[in-house]
């Protein structure tokens, strides 16, 4: 291999993160601010020395560009472009750093590629992702926790992930929810399998293994540190060493996991002799035209999604005024009851009133999207009911739930929130491409969807809410006589800013 074709080869690998800089930076920005994802920094080099690793293998092979491997190629360019429409940022993470593994595929062939496996693919460890399992293991944590309390013999008084104890009060939130324990136990645990083990049923039995003992593990460190809390009379495991304690148990359950894995370990794999032959001067000029004609559509195959997602975006941008003059309500206008507010990005516009109707009282909040900024839209893990670390308000329980509104099927979400004017029930959903849905995944699909057709990003969250005093069915059924009434001139209203599309 020559120099040049070395550095085309070089540079059609890298040209990825200069194309999608942006995305590329997004992945660099959450290492900076998130601890738990710190880990980034070090996947790149690791992959790069488990390569140099194989070197001596690599050495007696050719590169043998794999053309079908474009078609693999386009296809994540165009799923970034979906999540670029949608604004799904992790999948424009994941389809930038797949583009990697694929890009070597295609300039240097399903021989050399294969010999690069693990180290290319463990690229993809380099992705911030692990956040959606946040709410799943701070549940199991809290069930985990307070079930072990109970056979032990400690009375638990529980409220989702609030409970209390004789001897105080304790709350399974983000930090203990073991996402961190998870992510670096995964990543270890890939390294780890790949370098002692030959076998795939070994790797891939490691690789589970790493995964189920921090979840179990996490919860015997809550119930420990709530134990040790308890013991003491609230006076350790409840301040900074709380979380000396957490990772001094999960550095303790880490080198058990890797001492008892060691004694399945298999011998290194012997590197393979090398090819007989070198290649004719014909051959290899041939081979040189092919790798840099690959290089070349490695790059363009790559840089045409960012320039279409711009085309889209100008040709969707919408200046129409969004009102809601239309609407009207079937029910009187009353005074606040409350002066929560659901924290979302700013919208284009919103809808925020309240109305009564003999003893039934009902809020409504339409928070209305369009021109959606990346990363402050209607679909986001920042937008919340209840800001973190509220100090006035907290959110009690979320579930899904469907309702029979005018004879239709309403599926949304219900939240029970407390706060300084009391408890209140929650029933919230989106409006987006002129339907409801209460699912993340599908309202992304939708937007992008919509943009892909020139249609605009336009969205509502849409919320209405209601008191009650000790039973929440009092507030369910205020909100299903009002939905009854009301929703389809909600809807209508909400239609009409979709279909007036000012003059481009």
């Amino acid at each position: 291999m020559t120099l040049v074709t070395g550095l085309a080869i070089a540079l059609a690998l890298f040209a990825p993160f200069a194309i999608y800089f942006d995305t590329a930076r997004s992945i660099v920005s959450i290492w900076n601010s998130s601890e738990t994802f710190a880990h980034g920094y070090i996947i790149l080099p690791i992959s790069l020395w488990l390569i140099w690793k194989r070197r001596d293998e690599l050495s007696t092979r050719q590169p043998a560009p794999c053309w079908p491997a474009f078609l693999l190629l386009a296809a994540c360019g165009f799923g970034w472009l979906l999540a670029e429409l949608g604004d799904v940022q992790v999948v424009r993470q994941y389809a930038l750093v797949a583009m990697v593994p694929i890009a070597a595929l295609a300039i240097l062939g399903p021989r050399m590629a294969w010999s690069m496996a693990f180290p290319l693919l463990f690229l993809l460890l380099a992705v911030p992702f692990g956040e959606i399992f946040i709410e799943p293991l701070i549940a199991f944590t809290a069930d985990f926790t307070v079930a072990a309390l109970q056979l032990t013999g400690i009375p638990v008084l529980r409220e989702g992930s609030n409970f209390t104890i004789p001897s105080g009060s304790w709350s399974v939130v983000e930090a203990c929810s073991g996402v961190r324990y998870l992510i670096s136990s995964f990543t270890l645990g890939c390294i780890y399998a790949y370098l002692s083990y030959r076998s795939p049923l070994r790797r891939a039995m490691f690789i589970l293994v790493s995964i189920a003992v921090p979840i179990i593990a996490n919860g015997l460190r809550a119930y420990m540190i709530v134990m040790i809390g308890h013991v003491s009379g609230m006076q350790l495991a409840v301040g900074v060493d709380h979380l000396i304690y957490g990772w001094l148990f999960f550095g303790l359950v880490m080198f058990l996991m890797f001492w008892i894995g060691s004694f399945w370990r298999e011998a290194e794999e012997q590197p393979r002799a090398a090819e007989q032959g070198r290649p004719q001067a014909r051959d290899v000029s041939v081979s040189r035209r092919r790798i840099l004609a690959a290089a070349t559509g490695v790059v363009v195959c790559v840089a045409i999604w960012p320039l279409y997602a711009l085309y889209i975006e100008r040709a969707v941008a919408n200046p129409s005024p969004i009102e809601f003059g239309d609407f009207k309500a079937q029910w009187s206008e009353a005074v606040a009851f409350t002066d929560w507010k659901p924290r979302y990005f700013p919208p284009k516009a919103e809808l925020y009133r309240f109305f009564e109707r003999d003893a039934q009282k009902v809020g409504v909040s339409i928070m209305y999207y369009r021109n959606q900024m990346r990363g402050e839209g209607l679909i986001s893990s920042t937008n919340r009911l209840v800001a973190d670390k509220d100090p006035h308000w907290r959110r009690v329980n979320t579930s899904a739930r469907s309702e029979i509104i005018s004879q239709q099927m309403l599926a949304l979400r219900e939240a029970r929130i407390q706060g300084p004017s009391g408890p209140l029930l929650v029933w919230y959903w989106y409006w987006i491409d002129g339907r409801f849905t209460t699912n993340d995944y599908l309202g992304k699909l939708l937007q992008a969807k919509e943009k892909f057709l020139m249609r605009g990003d336009d969205g509502a969250a849409m919320m209405v809410f209601a008191p009650y005093a000790d039973n929440p069915d009092e507030a369910r059924a205020a909100l299903r006589d009002f939905l009854g009434a009301n929703l389809n001139a909600l809807e209508v209203a909400l239609a009409g800013n979709r279909n007036h599309r000012g003059d481009h």
